[in-house]
């Protein structure tokens, strides 16, 4: 067995091994997907790639972190940027789409929401300029979640994106985003990202992560930093992730509506379509 293929079956194994029985542990204690303690209960086992990471090169390949890319790049701050704002406009299209095909409409009062994750309608309505402040909020919400996903980006985008293929990017993506929509099923068969719809919710979630991996992977050969990417994955839950929950939840059709839904789809595959079209995917060579 070749050090690279070694490295690549420890890391799957400690990654899903810690990450699921963390999680296991987390579920047996009977919390609720909504429970906003389930978030920090399951918190622990999204550094399970990160720990994986670290452990295969320290001690199992000894390769060391030369390639991992953690430095910053400034000098790259428009990929940046872009980490920071994609959800902005994708999420706008799934607004969009659930208003004019109509699958759904978007509860600006955030009434609907209060109402399902309350479990009462005798509530008192949020201030009208609540809308003032929430973008701004999850927008910096995102920032400060960063080194949290990097536990997350570490692991897949640091470590087995660069190796699984190593000069096929898109099947890398392809394979990678499988594997991780995969490392999710403890929590998405119970319902945490799709409650109505736990099985099919599971499945779709992987087309989900297929298209973040080209995205993300192509962020991290763009910077040659695993902080975009650990950016981006932030963005997408702190921004995308929250602003179609609060819209959408407690409506119709909330596997269309989601940001991973299958209208969440159309957005990021029709950048991943240009990213492969325009062959801007790019094996990565080695970082510092």
């Amino acid at each position: 067995m070749s050090t690279r293929v070694k490295g690549i079956a420890c890391y799957l194994l400690i990654t899903f091994g810690m990450a699921w029985l963390l999680w296991e542990v987390a579920i047996r204690f009977v919390l609720r997907p909504r429970d906003p303690l389930f978030q920090i209960a399951v918190m622990p086992g999204a550094f399970a790639p990160a720990v994986a990471a670290l452990i295969v090169r320290r001690w199992i390949t000894r390769e060391g972190f030369e390639d991992a890319g953690l430095r910053l790049k400034p000098l790259k701050w428009r990929y940046y940027l872009l980490a920071w704002l994609l959800p902005v406009p994708a999420t706008a299209i799934i607004i969009g789409l659930a208003i004019s095909l109509g699958i759904s409409q978007p509860d600006f009062s955030l009434m609907r929401f209060v109402s399902w994750f309350m479990g009462s309608t005798e509530l008192v309505p949020p201030p009208p300029y609540i809308w003032m402040v929430i973008p701004f909020q999850l927008m910096i919400s995102a920032v400060v979640a960063t080194p949290i996903l990097w536990g997350e980006e570490f692991g897949w985008r640091g470590y087995l994106q660069i190796r699984i293929f190593k000069q096929r990017p898109l099947l890398a993506a392809v394979s990678t985003g499988l594997i991780w929509g995969a490392w999710h099923f403890p929590i998405n068969l119970r319902g945490y990202n799709f409650p109505d719809h736990p099985i099919v919710g599971s499945f779709l979630f992987l087309a989900g992560t297929i298209l973040l991996s080209i995205i993300f992977g192509w962020l991290r050969e763009r910077t040659g930093s695993i902080w975009a990417p650990s950016l981006a994955h932030a963005a997408t839950n702190s921004i995308g992730g929250s602003l179609t929950l609060l819209l959408f939840m407690g409506g119709p059709n909330w596997i269309f509506v989601s940001y991973l839904g299958l209208l969440g789809l159309i957005p990021l595959g029709a950048l991943c379509a240009w990213l492969v079209l325009t062959q801007q995917l790019k094996p990565i060579q080695k970082l510092n």
